[in-house]
């Protein structure tokens, strides 16, 4: 893959890493043409991202129409070969990641797209890489080291989007044998580690705003003991690693881990995000079923959406092997900053949410003005 390549890229719009990646590649390889495969139901938001981009970075952006869980894209057999014709390479990002997703969709999406991103991989001529945006969570509930050369399946998944994403990565893996292909494998990825920029506020955000809006003196339940690892990793830590590893010819039939190579505790995570709160650290250590039920106190049961998925990550003692993401960038400068100094970052971030939605909620409804006919009470 080079800066003049043409690249296709999915999941954009809806996918946080997807935009992020667009951005990124804009800079990075100025010369590359940039296609974006966009469902019906995000085109119009894809247009509008579009549109405010500089003119000259607009024109490298290309709107492809398609549906990458469907049968050549949805596209006719003369459009998908004429696709795949201009490809040079691939970024998929699977978009079926959020909690509670219906099965049949992250199935659909999730293992039916990586699927359909391979039939049009062979059919290109001119294919030079397939960058799979997997996840770390592809082990679920396993314990101990985790390599990235091995994908065995664990003794349970934690959610389906773990299973599926597990599953998608293994239609990828079988076809390194005769395909180019990358597999990036993230933690859970947070905000920007400068700017706290984030999509959608989950996982670990749903811990600080549950410390921000819970009362004063009431301490936020530990699930587990809190001594295992939680492998957090931002979001532009997760675009530079990604896309230099991409680029790299030694990254073909490769798995890579993106990932903090030191993760704090989840107690000290805990710990340092009461400090930024201004709220008391937890204290002493539950079962996950048991913090679970007291998320339901009075005073905390708004929050008790916090997905179990997440709880359940936190007393995973899980250490994600790095070493071919070190080697490949050794000397680039690139690296997972510590989550000390970014977790104040996603506290203030979330703040300025709250603030925001504080504020529409002032707002006073419009007030409808009566039709002509109904001010004239001779009407």
């Amino acid at each position: 893959m080079t800066s003049a390549s043409s690249i296709l890229l999915t999941g954009f719009p809806s996918s946080f890493l997807a935009r992020r990646l667009l951005a990124k590649m804009l800079v990075k390889l100025p010369e590359a043409h940039l296609m974006c495969l966009v469902s019906d139901n995000f085109m119009k938001q894809a247009q509008d991202l579009r549109r405010v981009l500089p003119k000259a970075e607009r024109r490298r952006v290309e709107l492809v129409p398609g549906d990458v869980s469907a049968m050549d894209f949805g596209m006719t057999g003369k459009e998908f070969l004429q696709l795949a014709g201009k490809t040079d390479a691939i970024h998929h990002c699977p978009t079926a990641t959020r909690p509670g997703v219906e099965r049949q969709v992250a199935e659909r999406v999730n293992i039916g797209g990586a699927g359909e991103i391979l039939e049009l991989a062979e059919a290109s001529d001119t294919i030079q890489r397939v960058v799979h945006w997997s996840s770390a969570s592809v082990s679920g509930k396993r314990q101990g080291h985790v390599l990235e050369s091995e994908l065995a399946k664990p003794p349970a998944f934690r959610s389906v989007v773990e299973e599926t994403l597990f599953r998608a990565e293994r239609v990828m893996r079988e076809a390194m044998d005769h395909l180019p292909i990358t597999v990036l494998r993230p933690s859970i990825i947070v905000g920007d580690s400068r700017t706290g920029e984030i999509d959608r506020l989950e996982g670990p955000y749903l811990l600080i705003l549950l410390m921000l809006s819970a009362p004063v003196d009431l301490r936020v339940p530990l699930p587990g003991r809190g001594d295992t690892g939680l492998n957090l990793v931002p979001i532009d830590f997760v675009v530079d690693a990604g896309l230099t590893l991409a680029l790299d010819p030694r990254s073909v039939g490769r798995t890579f881990h993106l990932v903090d190579d030191q993760p704090p505790t989840a107690r000290r995570v805990f710990e340092l995000i009461a400090e930024e709160a201004g709220r008391p650290g937890p204290v002493g250590s539950l079962p996950t079923q048991i913090a679970t039920a007291l998320l339901r106190t009075p005073g905390l049961e708004r929050f008790s959406h916090i997905p179990r998925t997440f709880l359940e990550q936190l007393s995973t003692d899980v250490v994600y092997d790095d070493r071919n993401t070190q080697e490949l960038l050794a000397g680039t400068g690139i690296v997972c900053p510590p989550a000390a100094s970014y977790l104040k970052v996603m506290v203030d971030h979330v703040r300025r949410e709250q603030r925001a939605r504080a504020e529409a909620r002032k707002q006073p409804e419009p007030i409808e003005r009566p039709s002509e006919e109904a001010d004239d009470p001779l009407a």
